[in-house]
């Protein structure tokens, strides 16, 4: 397994890649009507997973080191770009077969005969559909551009809450050094005590014996005389 600090990003980025080629194959394919309908929707099922990669990446480039991280950035920004172009083919493409479809509903010899609408009716209900078409993918992309923000603020909040506990342990290692630099310089002061009183005691041993020296020549000389 690869523990290596760029080996996530790597991965989302291979399957980011593998997305946005199913996607380019899709939408660069032949087809018509409901097969082509149907090859959109899933290119813009592919397209929200797709960004899901992006989120990913985006997570995984704050830990790669900085030395690293010009090139990796460089490479995040072109998915980026490359994911917006394949997003605007796409909403491109469904404009273009919607208004294909509208066209030819209201082509001539398509009378009131073929279908219980007039022709203004038909149109008026034509524009109604788009519309409701429009209004229905906007709600959509506002829906994803939700789900996308709610997940980026709780990976937001995660990221504090780690950031917040490796402060408390940060302050909680200053507090011990604190702690254990207020011990040390009361074992030091008691030290130097110790040895100020060693030396106190040795020179007062050092006057006894003195004394006791003076003491007895004092005597021997008495006794030898006198």
């Amino acid at each position: 397994m690869d523990n290596s600090p760029t080996a996530l990003f790597d991965s989302y980025e291979q399957d980011f890649q593998q997305i946005i080629q199913s996607i380019r194959e899709k939408v660069e394919g032949d087809g018509q009507g409901e097969q082509r309908k149907a090859a959109l929707r899933r290119v813009e099922m592919e397209l929200d997973e797709a960004d899901e990669m992006i989120s990913q990446m985006e997570i995984e480039i704050q830990g790669i080191p900085q030395s690293l991280k010009p090139s990796y950035t460089s490479r995040l920004r072109a998915s980026k770009a490359s994911l917006t172009q394949y997003k605007k083919l796409s909403k491109d493409l469904y404009t273009s077969l919607a208004r294909s479809d509208l066209l030819s509903s209201s082509k001539p010899g398509f009378n009131s005969s073929d279908q219980p609408y007039g022709n203004g009716e038909r149109d008026e209900r034509g524009r109604l559909l788009a519309g409701t078409a429009v209004l229905e993918d906007g709600s959509r992309r506002l829906l994803e551009s939700q789900r996308v923000a709610l997940e980026t603020e709780e990976q937001g909040a995660d990221i504090l809450r780690n950031l917040r506990g490796q402060r408390e342990q940060i302050e909680h290692a200053r507090d011990t050094l604190r702690t254990a630099d207020t011990s040390i310089d009361r074992a030091s002061g008691t030290l130097k005590k110790m040895i100020r009183r060693m030396y106190q005691q040795r020179v007062v041993t050092g006057a006894i014996i003195l004394v006791l020296v003076l003491l007895i020549l004092i005597i021997l000389w008495a006794k030898f005389f006198h």
